[in-house]
């Protein structure tokens, strides 16, 4: 089993040190990557980690910080609410909280909020599995090769192969950036695409990047190789690919 990956965002150090030594006892299910001791700094390190769950131990002063987590590109991380005031469970479930924990804290009330989130994750990365196999039955009946089903967070979307510029990984998401401007996120990973593009105009020019040929407006190859696309963004080349890429694109040295 995979462990979920945490945040705190609390004030009190009594919460940070409990939670942190209940992850040491119980590091087979959750692992604690970052904490923060105000909103503005679990806004940041929300957006850097995207974790899974975070454990909110702070007074929240308005909505802001619930907006921002609707807004987020990726799936929305599980809130645990904890607080000494039994009537702010209210409002954590007004947010869809997956529990509250009534301070003082222990470890039977933290364990039990934790394997209701990781419940909840597993329902969810199911669904994402039901909807990858949808997807590859579409792509499996796609014999044209224009058309590619995309996975994203909410729905699947038919992409016109020749309308993508570039798609960039982001850990296990997958950025489609379009060539009317418009970016989607994948809930697939990069890998998953480079064994799907049609590869007579796809190549894998980066572990991060896989870019259009049709695209392709200038190619430099001053201090090393850099593709500038039709959308003005330049991308590298990576040293180990040129070899590949010269031959990708039928270059003469």
């Amino acid at each position: 089993m995979t462990p979920i990956n945490a945040i705190i965002i609390s004030e009190q150090k009594d919460t940070l040190i409990i939670l942190k030594k209940f992850e040491e006892e119980n590091f087979m299910i959750i692992k604690i990557i970052a904490d923060a001791t105000s909103i503005t700094d679990g806004i940041n390190i929300i957006k850097l980690t995207k974790p899974d769950v975070i454990f909110l131990d702070i007074t929240v002063k308005d909505d802001t910080f619930f907006e921002m987590l609707e807004q987020l590109d990726f799936c929305i991380p599980k809130l645990i609410f904890i607080s000494d005031q039994e009537h702010f469970a209210l409002k954590a479930f007004k947010y869809n909280a997956i529990d509250f924990i009534l301070k003082p804290i222990d470890f039977n009330t933290i364990i039990l909020a934790v394997y209701k989130a990781i419940k909840r994750i597993g329902m969810e990365r199911s669904y994402q599995n039901q909807k990858i196999n949808d997807i590859n039955i579409l792509n499996s009946f796609n014999q044209t090769n224009e058309y590619l089903a995309v996975s994203s967070l909410d729905k699947v979307e038919l992409i016109n192969m020749s309308e993508i510029i570039y798609c960039k990984a982001d850990g296990k998401y997958t950025y489609f950036i379009l060539l009317n401007g418009k970016k989607i996120l994948s809930t697939r990973n990069l890998g998953e695409y480079s064994k799907i593009l049609d590869n007579n105009y796809f190549f894998r020019i980066h572990h991060s990047y896989i870019i259009n040929l049709r695209h392709i407006v200038n190619i430099s190859k001053k201090d090393g190789y850099f593709c500038e696309f039709s959308n003005g963004t330049v991308l590298p080349v990576a040293k180990r690919r040129q070899d590949d890429f010269n031959k990708f694109i039928k270059l003469k040295e």
